[in-house]
């Protein structure tokens, strides 16, 4: 149920999708199906949960990289599920009345619902890699939706500004982990957050939480990496309601609370988190005061109330952190309900510039209402939930000393909570009361319960939390706290009534001052608008800019589109790296005797070397260099022969003669000899690296084969027959044992003919099929466009060839050959034909399509593998069985055969489809007096003889 739970909002995400087909109602219909369905299935489990067990999921992924499925739901994840689900479903249907006919309902909803799935992996991931993996996904799913309104450009730059801060702080938060899961040995957070010593005591300990630290902070939004989320702000409202005030910014929140157990408590911690959140909490509060847009006091109002948070779990002390799970609730039901207030008033009023509203009171009463009430809790004015996580975090502000200095902490704090009524009270007043206005861009009204209906619900809540905190959060709160503090509760009291305490002074003196701060606020406002402050956003642009420019140098100096430059920066940076390992470890050699050289292995050896040599000194010379190539393709593929490996040798002398030949017709279209690319110099250069290169490489290899190793090859010779059915035994290594790399291989191979077939599709066209029509070839041309002995030859061979290529198939599982070979033999038969008869001629008469081939070998193959799964049995597990026939006899046949049918049909296309696309060029090419035809030879005796022209007859 736990892992459905997990995975619902993501599958669902294409139900709004759908949807959408049959209206707006049924898309929206279908994304809140979706989100109550979850609601249920959490519904479920919460009994379970709140009675103190932990529901878990255990399913192995790759757990040799740590990397598994694993899933638990505690308290704390229940807590932060239910948020993201509740308000979640609230903003699907605020959402449904609050677009317009013109925004895309079912993208959104989508978008919506993938970005609820990726935060509920987070809440409920136990294993980290698991849980980075959430992150980041949350990162792009907010990304489309803070730039859902593609059409404005400030919706653009805040998509990319979150993703750009968000993500790089992701990146961060990756490493921290890595080294947390490092130190704990193990990767699964329930591990984790058992090893408070060890990660403590760790060296490593301190370059974990800065890391961890820096994700969370960028998340949440905290000085000074808080610019994004104002930003942010041109999102529709919906999705800043949903983000800003229960989801995104709080995923921060939520990794502090988690990691809490094993990371607090230590100097580093307090005075790195609690020192980011009370700065944060002051300034923000500052700077939303002094915000004429709604959304923008709102989101700066969001910032100051995070910092409120992270100062909270800063601390260090339990009942700090019980406050933090209480403010966590207040702070989503409060802030949800404002944010779509906010978009309420811009619905109905045409305008969130609060210089241009005033007196919607009356207009508006229902919004009016709750605006008040949610405005009254974020100042935090009793009887309101807010009031009382405020009076509480005020109380432990009054505990807490900073660097000896027990004023700093308690002074700040009450100034941050000033600042908070002062811009409550102002969104309130300035929006709500005073004069009504004649000038607004839309004549107000309340909207339909669609709109005002989900806030209310909301307000609901704040005012039951604050009249019964204890009897409506006081269980959860406390199951929360324990699973955040590790252990045991102190004692704490959700009630409205502390007695006469110092938080209760600072709190009057906040309301006071704040009432004072907001009567004077034109004044102050015009002295901070004059000020010289700094624009984050201006920053950001020029810190782009700024790395735009250095990336742009620095890509201009080291891929300057030298293909020469950048082999020799790869191979040197072998070299040096190769020669460092080896010099820097010592070198012993090896003890495992050698085999002495045959006189005929001598002979190869010198014949390698020497194609070797005349490759490098004649590479200017195309022709020559490419029977040089082949040359040494065909002295290895003889190596392989002599080291009894007949699969490779055959392998390898079919791809050298299929490579040869199409570069024949490549090579046909350019000059003969290529350009000097160098000086003696770079020559110099390049001959060192190579030297420096080889030896490395040929001392590596002889390293390693000089030691005693222990290989897997015995394995595969004793369960070649038995488990594969085969008695190849590089064949069932191929279809069986590694069937999963061939597979991976033939797919990379239709994809290189895919390409190929993409770069030369548009040779004919445009600039290039100028070129091309244009160039005249420097190789004399035989006046024999279609030889007949080569005609007939071929002719005749190919029977004989396709017959030679079904044989190789059939025995390969069993004696040398396979699938791979087969297909190179049968396209080196039709790649003759089109060679001598020509590509028109040939291609009239090779009715398959090229692309399908490679489609059905591609699809054969892995319908191979997944068969085997029907069966139980690991993915490409050969399945075979003896059978006897009258006149036959006995035989074999495994499902082998039908995975490397699928290898040489991809192999088959690949080769055809390169083939095609490399003669149409070449056709392109063709001077119009070439004089070629389509027919299959250029002299015919069954054709009869063109007639002669008037005046021929006689000569």
């Amino acid at each position: 149920m736990l892992l459905l739970l997990a995975l619902l909002p993501l599958i669902g995400a294409l139900a709004p999708a759908l949807a959408i087909r049959a209206g707006r109602n049924a898309s929206a219909l279908a994304a809140g199906a979706v989100t109550l369905s979850a609601i249920l299935l959490l519904g479920a489990l919460a009994p379970q949960v709140m009675a103190g067990e932990t529901v878990q999921v255990r399913i192995d992924w790759i757990p040799r990289l740590g990397l598994n499925l694993n899933l638990f739901l505690d308290p704390l994840g229940l807590m932060f599920a239910g948020m993201i689900l509740g308000i979640g479903l609230l903003i699907i249907i605020y959402a449904r009345f609050y677009l317009a006919k013109a925004d895309p309902m079912g993208r959104f909803f989508t978008y919506l619902l993938l970005f609820q799935g990726a935060m509920l992996g987070i809440v409920l991931s136990d294993n980290v890699l698991l849980l980075l993996i959430f992150w980041e996904l949350t990162s792009l799913s907010s990304f489309l939706l803070i730039g859902f309104w593609r059409h404005l450009p400030e919706g653009r730059q805040g998509a990319r500004m979150a993703l750009a801060v968000t993500g790089a702080g992701g990146l961060s938060l990756i490493a921290g982990l890595l080294i947390l899961g490092n130190i704990a040995g193990s990767y699964d957070l329930t591990v984790i957050l058992q090893n408070r010593d060890a990660i403590q005591a760790s060296p490593l300990y301190l370059p974990a939480l800065l890391l961890i630290l820096g994700g969370c902070f960028t998340k949440s939004a905290q000085f000074p990496f808080h610019f994004w989320l104002p930003h942010a702000m041109a999102a529709p409202t919906p999705v800043s309601a949903y983000l800003h005030s229960a989801t995104m910014v709080k995923a921060g929140i939520f990794m502090l609370a988690r990691l809490w157990p094993v990371l607090s408590g230590t100097d580093e911690w307090f005075y790195l988190v609690a020192t980011t959140g009370l700065v944060t909490m002051v300034f923000a509060a500052v700077v939303a005061l002094f915000k004429d847009d709604l959304k923008g006091l709102l989101a700066y109002s969001t910032i100051s109330h995070l910092g409120f948070l992270t100062m909270l779990f800063g601390f260090g002390t339990p009942m700090a952190a019980v406050v933090g799970v209480f403010h966590i609730i207040n702070h989503a039901t409060f802030k949800a309900a404002l944010f779509m207030n906010a978009g309420i008033v811009d619905h109905e009023a045409g305008t969130r510039d609060i210089k241009r509203l005033g007196g919607l009171a009356t207009l508006m009463p229902i919004a009016a209402t709750l605006a008040v009430v949610a405005g009254l809790s974020m100042a935090g004015i009793p009887p309101l939930n807010g009031f009382i996580s405020k009076e509480m975090m005020l109380e432990e502000a009054s505990h807490t000393v900073w660097a000896s200095q027990p004023w700093l902490v308690p002074a700040l704090a009450t100034l941050g909570a000033t600042f908070s009524v002062a811009y409550s009270f102002r969104y309130i007043v300035h929006v709500y009361f005073g004069k009504r206005r004649t000038d607004y861009p839309k004549t107000p009204h309340d909207p339909g319960i669609g709109l005002w209906g989900p806030p209310a619900v909301l307000v609901a809540l704040v005012v039951a939390l604050g009249l019964f905190p204890a009897v409506v959060a006081g269980p959860l709160v406390e199951q929360v706290s324990r699973a955040v503090i590790g252990g045991d509760t102190p004692y704490y009291s959700l009630s409205l009534w502390h007695g006469v305490t110092p938080a209760l002074f600072m709190s009057m003196a906040a309301i006071a001052l704040g009432l004072v701060i907001l009567s004077f606020h034109r004044r102050i406002a015009a002295v901070w608008h004059g000020l010289p402050l700094p624009d984050a956003k201006s920053l950001f642009d020029r810190a782009v800019a700024g790395f735009e420019r250095i990336s742009v140098a620095f890509t201009s100096a080291t891929q300057n589109g030298s293909l020469e430059r950048y082999i020799a920066f790869f191979v040197g940076t072998a070299v040096v790296v190769g020669f460092a390992g080896f010099l820097g470890f010592g070198y012993v050699a090896g003890t495992r005797p050698t085999t002495p050289a045959s006189p005929v292995a001598v002979v190869g050896w010198l014949a390698l070397l020497t194609a070797t040599g005349l490759v490098v000194f004649n590479h200017r010379a195309r022709y020559p260099a490419l029977i040089y190539i082949g040359i040494v393709g065909l002295v290895v593929s003889l190596g392989f022969i002599h080291m009894s490996a007949p699969d490779l040798a055959l392998t390898q002398i079919s791809v050298e003669v299929v490579t040869i030949l199409l570069m024949l017709l490549a090579l046909n279209l350019l000059p003969r000899t290529s350009p000097r690319e160098s000086r003696l110099p770079r020559h110099l250069r390049d001959g060192g690296l190579a030297v420096l290169a080889g030896l490395g490489v040929g001392g590596a290899a002889w390293a390693v084969m000089t030691r005693p190793t222990d290989t897997i090859a015995d394995y595969f010779w004793d369960n070649a027959k038995s488990g594969g059915g085969g008695t190849n035994v590089v064949n069932v290594i191929l279809v069986d044992f590694r069937g999963f790399d061939t597979f991976g291989e033939i797919i990379v191979l239709g994809i290189a003919a895919l390409g190929i077939f993409a770069l030369l599709e548009t040779a004919g066209t445009g600039a290039s099929g100028r070129r091309i029509r244009n160039w005249t070839s420097d190789t004399p041309l035989s006046p024999e466009h279609h030889p007949m002995m080569l005609v007939v030859a071929t002719r005749l061979l190919l029977p004989l060839a396709i017959l030679v290529g079904f044989y190789i198939f059939l025995r390969g599982h069993n004696q040398p050959g396979g699938g791979f070979i087969a297909g190179l033999v049968i396209s080196i038969a039709i790649l003759m034909q089109y060679m001598a008869s020509g590509f028109q001629f040939a291609d009239q008469r090779l009715r398959a399509d090229h692309h399908t081939l490679i489609a059905l070998g591609v699809l054969i193959a892995a319908a191979t593998g997944l068969g085997s799964l029907i069966f139980g049995a690991p993915f490409m597990t050969t399945a075979f069985g003896y059978f006897s026939l009258p006149l036959i006899g006995r035989f074999e046949l495994a499902t082998a055969m039908l995975f490397d049918t699928g290898v040489a049909l991809t192999v088959i296309g690949a080769v055809l489809l390169a083939l095609a696309q490399l003669s149409r060029v070449a056709q392109s090419a063709e001077p119009p007096d070439h004089g070629a035809t389509d027919q299959a030879m250029d002299v015919d005796p069954s054709r009869p003889a063109p007639e002669p022209a008037p005046g021929e007859v006689g000569r």
